[in-house]
């Protein structure tokens, strides 16, 4: 068997250590005779997995016991609804649009009520952040909405935006678990765990008690409640218990590796390489502003579509997998998540120094 170096923006690369662990376990999990995937979510052995990893989760981020950690389905495309039809009480949110996901989220907020786009990178294809330190925030707004790093484009806040006292919420799917976070600055911090912690299929949200309440939108489905599953500790029906799991194991994998502290030195890194070579490079550029470049995703171009078809299909025989570029955006990217070696960036840089002298 041969892996691949996979710069998959999600489903992503998972940690190698953690995949042969599951392997190992997945006949028979720790004596139980069975897999994680055929037991009960009501067994005690379960009960442990779940209790263990929200623990682990609450000690890599630091999570203040006034925060819930909920395991959800959906993904986080579910959330642009769900966070609407349970924080919307004046029926008022702003929208910062950086990306097509905050998009996507600021149109399915205007099904529930008013949705302000306060800020938006759409004039220059959403390749920079906006200035978020004196927006016009609404007086009424319930909340101010970011999607912190956007996969797509290669963008990330440095700096959150100035929300003038209202709850910030943040949809952190592809920097989840990168780098240290303050959580008590949001009132929602959620993301989709398939780019950088797990197996599709589940969103983590964590989220502020005194946003869960069960004054929500009049029609909200009982499954759509945020109340509903924090009261159940994410068990109110059969979770993505498989997917609990593993990330789970992740947590702990990151753990090891020395927490967030080290995960964010290890990251900037791997970045450096990349963005080094591009900032050089005679052939390719990278095509985000250099002070809101994300750790995470890194989109670039040679300016020239079949060069960059030409350089998608070399990569990919040379072991060099998902490196095209969103259908939006057009060009290569590559997703350099937390379990991407260092090694992984490197051969990379050297099979695309090799690529620009063969094609210049």
């Amino acid at each position: 068997m041969s892996r691949v170096y996979n710069f998959s923006a999600g489903p992503a690369v998972l940690p190698e250590e953690v995949l042969k662990e599951a392997a190992a376990e997945m006949l028979d999990y720790k004596g139980s005779g069975m897999s994680v995937m055929e037991m009960s979510h009501r067994s005690q052995v379960f009960d442990e997995i779940i209790c263990e990893a929200e623990q682990d989760l609450r000690d890599l981020m630091k999570i203040p016991d006034n925060y819930k950690v909920l395991f959800l389905q959906g993904g986080a495309s579910q959330q642009f609804a769900m966070i609407p039809m349970n924080l919307m009480k004046n029926k008022v949110a702003d929208y910062i649009v950086t990306g097509q996901w905050a998009k996507k989220a600021y149109q399915e907020a205007q099904k529930y009520g008013k949705a302000n786009k306060i800020a938006t990178s759409e004039d220059k294809t959403f390749s920079y952040i906006p200035d978020c330190s004196d927006l016009p925030i609404s007086e009424d707004a319930d909340y101010v909405y970011i999607c912190e790093n956007n996969t797509i484009y290669g963008t990330k806040f440095k700096t959150l935006p100035n929300t003038k006292g209202k709850t910030l919420v943040a949809d952190v799917s592809s920097c989840f678990l990168s780098e240290p976070v303050d959580v008590t600055k949001y009132g929602i911090i959620y993301g989709g765990v398939q780019k950088n912690i797990g197996p599709a299929g589940m969103v983590i949200v964590i989220i502020r008690e005194d946003l869960i309440t069960e004054d929500n939108l009049p029609g909200t489905p009982t499954m759509l409640q945020y109340k509903t599953h924090a009261d159940a500790k994410s068990l109110y029906n059969t979770p993505n218990s498989y997917c609990i799991y593993m990330c789970g194991k992740v947590f702990k994998w990151l753990k090891k590796m020395g927490g967030l502290d080290a995960m964010k030195l290890h990251n900037e890194k791997k970045a450096a390489i990349l963005y080094d070579f591009l900032d050089n490079s005679r052939l390719f550029k990278g095509t985000v502003v250099k002070e809101d470049r994300s750790l995470m995703n890194v989109p670039f171009v040679t300016g020239n579509d079949e060069l960059d078809a030409k350089f998608v299909k070399a990569a990919k025989a040379a072991g060099f997998e998902n490196l095209k570029g969103h259908r939006s955006v057009g060009g290569m990217r590559a997703s350099i998540y937390n379990a991407m070696p260092i090694e992984g960036v490197e051969k990379l840089v050297e099979f695309m120094k090799k690529f620009e002298e063969e094609n210049l």
